[in-house]
């Protein structure tokens, strides 16, 4: 199920999450059917709240809609996808096989 609050700023190419006056972003690049993560950005103050991983979890869900494939080169997506291997079905072969998936 996809987040309302997230939204997919195409002309910026990254997701965007407001809480509390600030943005935390999930930066991409598309190429074709390729949605290639390259940023996960947090502003610190909200760090450790899970909104990285509801970042993460949307994005996923939205390259599921748009039959897409995620090729997961930020560190914190790939783990992310380490940590929730159910996820493996919108990962690039390619990357799977780098994360073990």
């Amino acid at each position: 199920m996809s987040d309302p609050d997230i939204r997919d700023n195409a002309e910026a190419h990254r997701y965007e999450l407001p809480v509390f006056g600030e943005v935390a972003v999930v930066t991409y690049n598309l190429s074709g059917q390729n949605l290639m993560i390259t940023e996960t950005l947090v502003p610190e103050r909200l760090e450790g709240q899970g909104i990285a991983s509801r970042l993460a979890r949307h994005v996923i869900e939205d390259a599921r809609a748009r039959d897409l494939l995620v090729l997961p080169v930020c560190p914190f997506f790939a783990g992310y996808l380490q940590k929730h291997p159910d996820h493996a079905d919108v990962v690039h072969p390619t990357y799977r096989q780098i994360l073990g998936l």
